[in-house]
């Protein structure tokens, strides 16, 4: 089948019966339908369009290996640099058409499955069956250009236990028995951001296992698609209103749902399970296999984007009531286009200093795409700051659409026009400023980046752990010598 087309998505996605819980009604089907889900439904058909369109189709597509047909650049196996410069510029490509907003592109999962195949004699050291599934697996979602999800951590209840006590031990997901065709999972996990409108959910390994036998029921990764029986999503409220992309102009387009996923004794069979039982095959999942360092690398491109649209918006807010020419303002502008630059730059350091792992991926430098995961959560929460700083009182006096172009025009046009700017637009730049700094759409995104990769301080507890500091210690052991 090969890349599809925004149409070809929609049409397989509203064929799926996919069970959501949202806002008091339970949803079993149809769910790009939904208005729940349906503008950003759209939004990620326009980026499959994006794939088989003249103008992009031979950067965000390849000749599979299998097939021959054209498929997504993100399932590309990275031979050499110049395979890692052609992987990161599909990512700019779609990045850059939604303004990094979007955290779930399929370029992201993609990444990590396409590394994950390629370390199929490291799966196969439990089972040879494991790594003949996780590279068939990744083989059928690349040939039949799937989307997924994925889930990961335990219910937040108790957060000074394990998950495996939780509940006594009965909330977490977890393998409840087994049959001569598979497993049988019940329990939940968090958090599954676009399943509604996904094809697949994958439902890899998160928290460190301590290697007990009582961690084996929580020891697994495999992958079923979004409307296997028995299974359901409890989406969070839309943080949309349902309005026009005049109104709404983040939201309406790129509003992801969030959900909690809950396993009714789901039946996964074994063909579609890729570790069971063994702690550290699950502990090493993402290391390991230089999963996390291609998922990165994908994440890093994104951010990358999103800075760029903050300095873009920044600029046009300046400019728009003559703000640009003062110091203070310059200043705050100089910090987003270091932010920019500080993005680039790890993402270059960590391209130009690429090697292949030991199963012969050529992957991206570790250590600049640690760096910009760990920095960039606390840099990302600046640029909102900056947007509110500089609209201030701007972003609460912006009427409505239908006031915009309606009875109140000549009010609008007369009293809200900017210094370059006439006042229909400088609302509806300010709208955008609004939905990328304060609205509910706006806050989301902030945990999001926040919480991207789990607890930042614990993350830097482990950037610090694992970094070779050997090197610049010495030099100073040896200074003291001198």
């Amino acid at each position: 089948m090969g890349a599809r087309s925004g149409q070809q998505y929609l049409d397989d996605l509203a064929q799926r019966r996919i069970h959501v819980q949202i806002d008091g009604e339970t949803v079993t089907g149809n769910t790009p339908n939904h208005p729940a889900f349906a503008g950003v439904a759209r939004t990620y058909a326009e980026l499959f369009d994006m794939q088989v369109s003249p103008e992009h189709r031979d950067v965000l597509t390849y000749e599979s290996p299998t097939s021959g047909e054209r498929v997504a650049t993100s399932f590309l196996v990275p031979e050499n640099d110049e395979d890692l410069r052609r992987r990161r510029e599909s990512f700019r490509t779609w990045a850059n058409y939604t303004g990094g907003m979007l955290g779930r592109t399929g370029d992201y999962l993609n990444s990590a499955l396409m590394a994950l195949s390629q370390a199929k004699s490291w799966f196969g050291q439990a089972d040879p069956a494991f790594g003949d599934n996780i590279e068939r697996y990744y083989q059928k979602v690349r040939e039949e250009d799937l989307l997924c999800t994925h889930t990961l951590i335990p219910p937040q209840v108790n957060r000074s236990v394990g998950g495996g006590q939780q509940g006594g031990g009965a909330l977490m997901a977890h393998v409840v028995r087994e049959d001569d065709n598979g497993i049988v999972v019940r329990g939940a996990r968090m958090l599954a951001t676009v399943a509604p409108i996904a094809d697949e959910l994958l439902v890899f390994p998160s928290t460190v296992l301590r290697g007990t036998p009582e961690d084996e029921p929580y020891s697994f990764a495999f992958a079923i698609p979004t409307d296997a029986p028995g299974l359901r999503f409890l989406a969070r409220q839309p943080l949309h209103a349902n309005r026009s992309k005049f109104d709404e102009p983040l939201a309406a387009r790129f509003e992801e749902s969030d959900c909690v996923v809950i396993f009714d004794d789901v039946h996964v069979p074994y063909e579609r399970v890729f570790v069971l039982r063994d702690t550290d095959l699950c502990n090493g999942f993402y290391t390991r296999t230089s999963a996390t360092t291609h998922m990165t690398h994908q994440v890093v491109t994104r951010t990358v984007a999103k800075s760029e649209f903050f300095l873009g918006l920044l600029t046009e807010l300046a400019d728009a009531i003559g703000i640009d020419g003062f110091q203070h303002i310059q200043q705050d502008l100089a910090e987003a286009i270091t932010t920019v630059e500080i993005g680039k730059a790890l993402l270059q350091s960590a391209e130009s200093q690429a090697a292949k792992n030991e199963f012969g991926v050529h992957s991206p430098l570790w250590t600049p795409l640690n760096t910009a995961r760990n920095w960039y959560p606390k840099a990302s929460q600046r640029l909102p700051e900056i947007v509110r700083k500089f609209s201030a009182s701007g972003l609460m006096g912006l009427p409505a659409e239908q006031d915009v172009f309606g009875a109140a025009r000549e009010d609008v046009e007369t009293y809200l026009q900017g210094k370059s700017i006439d006042g229909p637009d400088r609302v509806r730049l300010f709208k955008l400023a609004f939905d990328a700094s304060t609205s509910a759409f706006a806050g989301r995104q902030n945990l999001y980046e926040h919480f991207f990769f789990g607890d930042p301080v614990r993350m830097a507890g482990a950037f610090v752990g694992s970094y070779d500091d050997g090197g610049v210690r010495k030099r100073v052991q040896d200074f003291l010598q001198r």
